[in-house]
């Protein structure tokens, strides 16, 4: 058995390894590491070895906990033996292709290395796995082999029941008796057969433990992935139920943006959205706090709203919404749905009690957790991985199988983050009858990065939408039933002139005087009105429709108002008589200046309110005399990213770029200076610049390669192994053995050479 360490074997392993443990591995590329030495020093470190078994599954975790008890941190161990070493220790459950497939996510993080004879694994694992891999207790001195047996024999029911309880793990029990050698837990202190470790605590010794579980060292291990019901459904299905939620959930998103809009409610002296502001931005999208919640993080996190740089700040969309309100439904979907995938906080945690016993409230640095992302997508792969239309039975049961693939992640969260992602999943659109739509699949892709691509994940929602209606059917009692998904430009002339009375597959609107006297505020004549209803219902315009819109008609615009601070003028002055004796319109301060001009000081908009509260119906006019529309915008807060759009849906954007290849290079080049560097410990020359210089001139007539050590400008020590081509000027110049390039270093800062052996 050859012993071979860390570094050796990482040595020996290809490129393509080392790029792999690094994509693993991470932490162990920050900051980028000198050469293989510090790698495999950094790869031995407890917190990293930590934080790689996070990613471990069950079987890989169990195989490591085998190792660890057959002593693979102190030594190497025989893997290929079916008794004795890791395999010993994992007893009958364990055949030995389930035991090499154990091995492979351990070599891949170069948690073990060596070949399978001579198995060894970093000293942390030990201390990763606990002081009691697989449930066992200390070895002491103590009863062993025929002895052991005889006294185990011995031991009454009560007796057996305390050491089997303990030999099933943990091996550590409180009891009074332990001390004082009453009861079943003394008699068995008395006999060493447990092992106290102070007056209230026993412990239970390892070769007890082992010789009560028998042929299963470890216990009865099932490694087998979770059995949990799938569901098979069509996938187009699938897609269906998911565009109709992406849909709904962009209608309560354009509802929340106008919530904010209007009301601008104000940020919390310590950060966030107000309890009873959810409460109210939840009732205005029609939907529950926590999908208004969902729906305020998603904003935010895609600086589509924002709080005002003012004295006392609000939350108010950005000018960013008013770009991203104006694209397809399609691209606003895959701008929202890519930002929740890759938001770094849990929106599930709003509404929570943190730990001082305060509500935790949205936009705060309470639901903040970095690892989010990463743990959402890890989710959402494990829907990926199944067949399309392809669904587990419940949460709790996709629960099981992630415990199973990653038992050390997710901490007193894990099962509840679940619930939180298929639950948001399903709420944007992205799973579906709790499977991952086409769209979620596109979104999750990695090979093609098309996550990073909006108008892939758009051209994704868009295969399962509907095609458009264009067409409505008009009921007698004043409202429009839509039949589907309207085209862009009739749901916004539909929006314009009626109310959303009922939202869904199919879309009822409500004609009421207030929606058609806002179309006619926006210069809609009554005959624009009654011809786009015309030409869009597939049935007739009912006759009460065609009333209500001729009488709103009538009325609007006998009065005219101007923003002039301001004046109200009319051609009926009795009109203008019954407005100054009107009740209520006292403190609009009006006041005649002529027969048929009224005017006030308050602004034009207080005004038209005034009078429309008042039982009348003003319009207001430009100059020309035409209609202005006068509704309210809404108020903006500044982009928290000048010059740009929504950060998620910024077209071609890309993650970071992967310079793994290009550490590699550096590690091996880094690996071999320092073979270099060692081969030449003794034939250093420090010889002054004149000898300096006469050394590199007779490499360059000789085509050597030498070692060079020097001091660069900010006084730092460094050295390179160069094939010098010319000397002059106070510079050496050469190509670097090591990566080819085109080196120049000057002379007065050259402290030693080295001729390199080839």
């Amino acid at each position: 058995m050859v012993q071979t360490s860390l570094v050796e074997w990482l040595r020996g392993q290809d490129d393509g390894f080392l790029a792999a443990l690094l994509r693993a591995r991470p932490d162990l590329a920050v900051p980028p590491p000198a050469d293989l030495t510090v790698l495999a020093t950094r790869a031995s470190i407890r917190a990293s070895v930590q934080r790689a078994c996070e990613d471990l599954g069950t079987v890989a975790l169990t195989v490591l906990e085998a190792l660890v008890l057959a002593g693979a941190t102190r030594a190497p161990v025989d893997g290929t033996r079916a008794t004795g070493g890791p395999r010993g220790w994992l007893g009958p459950d364990v055949d030995r292709r389930t035991f090499a497939d154990g091995l492979v996510p351990l070599r891949a993080r170069a948690l073990v290395w060596g070949p399978d004879d001579a198995l060894a694994t970093v000293p942390a694992a030990a201390e990763v796995v606990g002081p009691f891999p697989a449930g066992l207790g200390r070895e002491v001195a103590g009863p062993a082999g025929s002895e052991l047996d005889a006294l185990l024999a011995e031991v009454t029911a009560e007796e057996r029941k305390v050491l089997e309880v303990l030999a099933a793990g943990p091996p550590i029990g409180r009891s009074r008796g332990a001390g004082d050698g009453s009861g079943a837990v003394g008699a068995l202190v008395s006999r060493g057969l447990l092992l106290r470790r102070d007056p209230d605590t026993v412990e239970l010794p390892r070769q007890v433990a082992l010789a009560l579980r028998g042929d299963r060292p470890m216990g009865p291990l099932d490694l087998s992935r979770p059995d949990v019901p799938l569901r098979e459904r069509d996938p187009s299905v699938v897609d269906g139920t998911g565009a109709g939620a992406a849909l709904e959930f962009l209608r309560r998103v354009d509802l929340v943006l106008e919530f904010l809009a209007t009301d601008g409610p104000g940020v919390l002296r310590s950060g966030g959205f107000g309890v009873r502001d959810l409460r109210r931005a939840a009732k205005a999208a029609d939907t529950d706090e926590a999908t208004a919640a969902l729906i305020l993080e998603v904003l935010h996190g895609a600086d589509l709203i924002g709080d005002s740089d003012s004295t006392t700040p609000e939350w108010l969309p950005t000018p960013s919404s008013d770009i991203w309100g104006s694209a397809p439904e399609e691209s606003r979907w895959a701008v929202l749905a890519r930002t929740w995938l890759e938001l770094p906080r849990l929106p599930g945690l709003v509404g929570r009690r943190d730990e001082a016993d305060k509500p935790v409230t949205a936009l705060s640095d309470g639901p903040r957790r970095p690892p989010a992302a990463r743990d959402r997508r890890r989710i959402l792969q494990s829907l990926a991985d199944l067949p399309p239309g392809t669904s587990v039975g419940s949460a709790a049961d996709l629960a099981r199988i992630l415990a199973w693939a990653a038992p050390r992640r997710g901490g007193r969260l894990r099962d509840e983050l679940v619930s939180w992602t298929v639950a948001e999943a399903t709420g944007i659109g992205v799973v579906a009858l709790d499977a991952l739509t086409t769209a979620g699949r596109v979104l999750l892709d990695p090979a093609t990065r098309e996550a990073r691509n909006p108008t892939a994940v758009a051209a994704a929602l868009h295969a399962a939408l509907p095609a458009p209606v264009e067409e409505i059917l008009l009921q007698a009692d004043l409202t429009a039933v839509a039949p589907g998904r309207l085209s862009a430009d009739l749901a916004h002339e539909l929006a314009m002139i009626a109310e959303v009375e009922s939202a869904g597959g199919a879309t009822v609107y409500r004609f009421t005087e207030r929606s058609l006297r806002r179309a006619l505020d926006t210069g809609r004549t009554a005959e624009d009105v009654k011809d786009l209803l015309a030409q869009r219902s597939r049935t007739p315009v009912p006759q009460t429709l065609t009333y209500l819109v001729d009488d709103v008609a009538r009325r609007h615009g006998r009065l005219r108002g101007a923003a002039v601070a301001c004046f109200l003028r009319s051609d009926d002055e009795v009109l203008l008589s019954e407005v100054l004796a009107k009740e209520g319109t006292a403190e609009l301060g009006l006041r005649r200046i002529a027969p048929t001009v009224l005017v006030s000081s308050l602004p034009l908009a207080e005004v038209l309110d005034g009078l429309r509260a008042a039982g009348f119906s003003p319009a207001a006019e430009d100059a020309g005399g035409a209609v202005l529309d006068l509704a309210a915008r809404g108020r903006r807060a500044e982009s928290r990213r000048r010059g740009a759009g929504p950060r998620a849906g910024a077209a071609g954007a890309d993650g970071p770029v992967d310079r793994t290849d290009e550490l590699v290079e550096r590690l091996r080049a880094g690996d071999a200076l320092a073979g270099v560097r060692d081969s030449v410990a003794g034939r250093r020359e420090a010889t002054g610049s004149t000898g300096n210089l006469a050394s590199l001139q007779a490499a360059v007539r000789e085509g050597r390669t030498v070692w060079i050590g020097f001091v660069d400008s900010h006084g730092v020590a460094g050295d390179r192994v160069l094939a010098p081509t010319s000397v002059g000027g106070g510079v050496v110049e050469g190509r670097d053995a090591l990566d080819g390039e085109l080196r120049r270093i000057q002379l007065h800062r050259i402290t030693s050479i080295a001729p390199v052996e080839r």
